[in-house]
């Protein structure tokens, strides 16, 4: 799906949610409208992944739900299927991001005057070209990471969504998704038609990317705009960078304007686009640790050497522990949003009271004894008032495999604890700390028998002090 999650290579067409032009044109195909499904070498096929055997993510349920009669998907004469997909997966229309660059294999029908539309919640990622004939969906399952889908755009009896693997891996199996079936958000230099500066720097954005990197291609409603790439393409001079030119290519503000009444809110939400830089590759961190895992332990059984039952990571081979403790401490790090980058002092107020995904987003909790909650807004100088990724709470990190899991869980309880008081971490106040400690012990349930015990021993008045110490 070609906006968020953008492909790197042009061998055929993709289904990014921010990505990078698709080639079948390139090809020989004429209209690039339809994606190869099931079919040739697709990445993780073999044990221990298998990723083209049956899956359980929310498109799949909703599809078995649509085969069952126990859902409908109505068709809109003006809208197509897009605002009943969004309803059945539950994902809020204030989530709408719109790229104007074009950055999809619907690429002919995307422009400055008609960008694309992206929506997501925690676990799927919907595309929608302006009179497209596909909505493209992307959707997390907790064992194997990105599925992509797509769905005709047509009026018919039995919609239904198609899983595609080929077109979609080709790019979506890169070096932008840690390698594993993933998702991103890109950053590109438009030509005002929407077409790629060629040669021009391309960027993958999330938390740590500087500002003046981000949305590039990207139409931003909001005050942080003026800091980015966003509502701006490149000036006429700029039309080419040559290998030796080592200047950027000069952006000016976008002459063309979209017609908001075509899409189903008139805003492209800077926080929508804050948390859905963070959420991308918090996923493929997630699967990532998820698939070194069972890759580790499978190369381990394939010699012998495991039991059946996941063994602790201290008794493994030096060198698996090294394979599973990598993407572990990498997906630590970003789940604690180390090294994020300040947003320069937005106004907090005023940002939430103009973003109704903000506010939506927030409300849906969980919140501790003290009404906290990893969804609330900082939106000052970060994104989140208490800086723990809420995708802590999703199907996918809980089906993180042993021993990863714990071992995650112990560096976590070591460094909110104060106990890891490394440089990576020092963003961290003793009162961020306390905070996430005491929110996640309030609200999840599965945690470690070492986080109980460590809540009975000191309560929570104490958990300042010990941190202090």
């Amino acid at each position: 799906m070609a906006a968020v999650i953008g492909p790197l290579s042009l061998v055929v067409a993709t289904l990014t949610l921010g990505g990078v032009v698709a080639a079948r044109h390139m090809i020989g195909y004429a209209d690039a409208q339809i994606a190869v499904q099931n079919q040739g070498y697709v990445p993780f096929s073999d044990a221990p992944i298998r990723y083209r055997d049956p899956v359980r993510d929310p498109v799949a349920l909703a599809q078995k739900a649509l085969d069952e009669g126990r859902a409908t998907l109505a068709y809109d004469k003006d809208r197509g299927y897009l605002p009943a997909v969004l309803k059945l997966l539950g994902i809020p229309v204030s989530s709408q991001t719109l790229v104007f660059s074009k950055t999809s294999f619907q690429f002919t029908r995307i422009s400055a005057d008609h960008p694309r539309a992206l929506y997501y919640n925690d676990d799927v990622y919907v595309g929608s070209v302006h009179q497209g004939k596909t909505v493209e969906l992307i959707s997390f399952d907790p064992m194997q990471g990105a599925i992509f889908y797509l769905l005709d755009d047509v009026d018919t009896a039995r919609p239904r969504f198609q899983r595609a693997e080929l077109d979609c891996t080709q790019c979506h199996i890169a070096a932008g998704t840690r390698g594993v079936p993933g998702v991103l958000l890109r950053s590109v230099y438009p030509a005002p038609t929407g077409t790629l500066t060629p040669r021009a720097p391309q960027y993958i954005t999330d938390q740590k990317s500087p500002l003046g990197e981000r949305w590039g291609g990207w139409y931003v409603t909001g005050a942080l705009a003026s800091a980015t790439m966003a509502n701006a393409a490149t000036l006429p001079a700029a039309a080419a960078v040559t290998p030796a030119d080592r200047r950027l290519p000069a952006l000016g503000p976008i002459s063309t304007r979209f017609d908001a009444a075509a899409y189903l809110t008139s805003t492209s939400d800077q926080v929508a686009l804050l948390v859905l830089g963070h959420q991308t590759q918090m996923h493929n961190l997630i699967t990532l640790t998820n698939y070194q895992t069972r890759i580790a332990l499978h190369m381990l059984a394939a010699g012998g050497k495991v039991a059946a039952t996941p063994p602790a990571l201290e008794s493994l081979p030096p060198a698996t522990q090294e394979m599973i403790r990598r993407p572990a401490e990498q997906l630590i790090r970003y789940l604690l949003f180390s090294g994020e980058t300040p947003l320069g002092g937005l106004d907090r107020r005023r940002t939430i009271a103009a973003s109704a995904f903000a506010r939506t987003f927030a409300a849906q909790g969980p919140r501790d004894r003290k009404g906290r909650s990893l969804r609330d807004f900082d939106l000052h100088d970060r994104i989140f008032r208490y800086p723990c990724s809420y995708l802590i709470y999703s199907a996918a990190f809980d089906a993180i495999p042993e021993p990863a899991k714990g071992y995650v869980y112990r560096r976590l309880l070591e460094i909110l604890t104060g106990g890891d008081r490394n440089a990576d971490f020092a963003s961290l106040s003793a009162a961020d700390r306390e905070a996430i400690l005491s929110i996640l012990i309030d609200t999840k349930p599965d945690l470690p028998p070492a986080w109980r015990r460590h809540a009975a021993a000191t309560g929570p008045s104490n958990v300042r002090t010990i941190l202090k110490t």
